[in-house]
């Protein structure tokens, strides 16, 4: 590594040569006001010139995020002309901002409000005609209103480097530049996944998940039977919102705060986790003893299968036919638990806290619906739930630790929990199907081998008894692609492929709390680097703890099946727990 020396406000410092003047100020200890370097990674376009400062060799003031430091550079943050620089460039974006922050779910998380406060941008400092804007809100997922986009792209640059997809965009020119879909269209008429990586990294609030809280608070008005569920994925972020460090899981804590907000039953998906690696796993093993498709997909991601429906039609018969946990659990919800309480299943409400904005998406399906009754009824994320406890006046911190409701559906194995994190899935089949293979349970519990948790693809050959299952995994579809293409082309080596989505899993799903290292000042340097592997770590822990550990030794599991479902893959269970998928058109006129 090789270094240089510079200066900053006349101190001598030496840093890493081909570093930018924000990375290189960042390491001696400078954070020069920005909209992108340390606040998600992506899309240094330097085009907002919020990091403007005064550089030798330079011709006049640079954007400190794209603008190199050489031997011998003397930086200047702090000048009258770098500050001022800097509070023209925030006010010329407030002035064609929609400043309604008392009702953007933004407030609290916008950047662009932090640096106007750093750099004391002026209210009104600049007044004239503002941009035409649009708001697009038919999708049940995604929220796109361009009266509050800054034009940063980080939102381009995230769909292109998660998916290798180029949904969003600039449209027009000059003043009249916007960020959509080709066209402007909506997002519902584009191939848009729906997995709200854009809304992760975006500093406003022009792109946000569609809210479903006024759905839950009418349900609850009219006095339905309203029961909640929440994947694993919350339990490791949930905590975030409330000030704990990232990666503390608050179970107990969330669980006493939903039965606090009103609702009847509070259940934890990672039982519909199990169900669903019940499911799976018999249709893997009929598949590799019966000749069936292979390699075998997972199907619990949403965001995943609209990417398989849009892109690689003729690919669907590879992907599992179970549905997701949380619609497998509500469709159980609203069968067999509605009839033990002599409940009609119009009368039940059920709600599911996620990780992922495309469940709000996933839940609307045609195909998931059983006898016309759709299993789920509300998606929240991770981030709506908090704003429920919040604006409740519950002091989240102060709560005791609570257990899940247990009368049908409250145990739940440690393969369960893992389910949140790339890798989960996998990890969690290969254990009941090393038990179905086998006869006996695997001396050591875990697959390490398929466990990870960056967004490329990880393989794994697994010899159960003498017979090798070949492995894949992948998160994010520019990963995804990879696998898909080689079964395209008929050289895939894998019996079984395990998808997901988000990057990472559903530990960095699109509704998960925002990252933002300018709002997170307890937290290491690095955490947009450790985020991903510090939530996974919350769920692999409460794995070890569970004295249960492979879904198909669920007591309640057992009992479900003896008692209403009959076996795995039966007639009952496909009627509940199976789905259909179908090739969409990406654009539609």
């Amino acid at each position: 590594m090789s270094l240089v020396n510079i200066k900053i406000e006349g101190v001598p410092y030496q840093v890493e040569a081909g570093l930018t003047i924000l990375e290189a100020a960042k390491a001696c200890g400078y954070e020069i006001p920005s909209l992108c370097a340390f606040n998600h990674g992506e899309c240094n376009q330097g085009s907002c010139r919020v990091c403007l400062v005064e550089a030798t060799g330079a011709r006049g003031l640079v954007a400190s995020c794209v603008y190199p430091v050489n031997e011998g550079m003397e930086i200047r943050i702090s000048t009258p002309k770098a500050t001022d620089a800097r509070r023209r460039s925030v006010e010329l974006l407030l002035s064609n901002h929609n400043q309604n922050c008392q009702q953007c779910d933004k407030n609290g998380k916008c950047e662009l409000l932090h640096v106007a406060y750093l750099t004391g941008a002026r209210e009104g400092a600049f007044a004239g005609v503002h941009s035409e804007t649009y708001l697009d809100e038919i999708t049940p997922a995604l929220v796109r209103d361009t009266s509050k986009c800054i034009l940063c792209g980080r939102c381009i640059a995230r769909c292109s480097n998660a998916h290798g997809l180029g949904i969003l965009g600039y449209e027009n020119r000059g003043f009249r530049t916007f960020v959509s879909p080709a066209q402007n269209r909506s997002f519902s008429n584009s191939p848009c996944i729906q997995c709200g990586q854009c809304v992760n990294v975006c500093p406003t609030g022009a792109l946000m998940e569609h809210s479903e809280i006024g759905k839950i608070d009418a349900a609850l008005k009219a006095g339905k039977h309203v029961v909640i569920q929440a994947a694993p994925a919350v339990r490791a972020a949930l905590g975030e919102e409330f000030g704990y460090p990232i990666g503390t899981p608050v179970t107990g804590k969330m669980i006493a705060a939903m039965r606090r907000l009103g609702f009847e039953r509070v259940y934890d998906v990672n039982f519909g986790a199990d169900l669903t690696i019940m499911e799976e796993g018999t249709e893997l093993l009929h598949r590799l003893t019966e000749g069936g498709v292979l390699p075998m997909i997972t199907s619990c991601s949403p965001g995943w299968v609209n990417y398989a429906e849009y892109n690689y039609g003729d690919l669907l018969p590879h992907l599992s036919s179970c549905k997701s946990p949380h619609q497998m659990q509500g469709a159980v919800i609203k069968s067999y638990w509605a009839e033990q309480q002599g409940y009609k299943p119009e009368d039940v409400y059920v709600v599911s806290v996620m990780p992922c904005i495309a469940k709000k998406f996933e839940r609307q399906r045609e195909q998931l619906k059983v006898n016309g009754i759709d299993d789920v009824d509300a998606v929240i994320t991770t981030r709506e739930l908090a704003r429920m406890i919040k604006r409740s006046g519950i002091i989240f911190n102060r709560l005791p630790d609570e257990d899940w409701d247990t009368d049908i559906m409250g145990d739940y194995s440690g393969a369960g929990v893992i389910f949140g994190v790339t890798g989960g899935v996998m990890e969690a089949a290969l254990r009941t199907v090393y038990f179905k293979l086998t006869g006996k349970e695997k001396d050591r519990i875990t697959f390490e081998e398929v466990r990870g948790h960056d967004a490329g693809i990880r393989e794994a050959s697994i010899d159960i008894n003498g017979t090798v299952v070949n492995v894949a995994i992948a998160s994010g579809m520019k990963s995804a692609k990879v696998l898909l293409d080689e079964i395209r082309e008929g050289t895939s080596k894998y019996q079984f492929i395990e998808i997901m989505g988000c990057p990472g899993g559903c530990i960095n799903g699109g509704g998960q709390p925002y990252v933002r290292p300018c709002f997170l000042p307890n937290e290491d340097d690095n955490i947009l680097d450790t985020y991903k592997e510090k939530r996974a770590k919350a769920l692999y822990s409460e794995d070890e703890r569970q004295v249960v550990r492979q879904s198909h030794n669920n007591p309640q599991i057992i009992e479900l099946y003896d008692k209403y479902l009959g076996e795995p893959n039966s007639h009952k269970a496909h009627e509940l727990l199976h789905t259909t998928y179908a090739a969409r058109e990406g654009f539609n006129d």
